[in-house]
């Protein structure tokens, strides 16, 4: 774990969304595209790798998310990319269903 304190020290910081009027024009992503990848490392650090880490019974895939915090906060993408393997095979898209990763 990169910051033991990181949720108290690292404030919360949300995917920009495009605006609503451009959104119902078309089908494309509702979060301003390339604009997570500035911010993520961050907010990983936020991640409180608490005794019992309850983001493990929530995931119906058994992702280990505190390991996969601690992967992107150090912005090691390929170990992340191979946590996240490791237990889902479809984290490209079954990632936009849970609010841990």
């Amino acid at each position: 774990m990169a910051d033991p304190k990181g949720f108290l020290t690292t404030p919360r910081e949300e995917w920009p969304r495009r605006p609503v009027r451009e959104r119902v024009r078309d089908w494309d992503e509702v979060y301003v595209p390339g604009a997570l990848l500035p911010i993520i490392s961050k907010q990983a650090d936020r991640c409180m790798d608490c005794g019992i880490p309850f983001c493990h019974d929530a995931c119906p895939l058994g992702n280990l998310i505190p390991e996969w915090n601690d992967l992107v906060s150090r912005e090691d993408w390929r170990a992340a990319s191979d946590r996240l393997h490791a237990t889902n095979n479809f984290p490209e898209f079954t990632g936009r269903g849970t609010t841990a990763p």
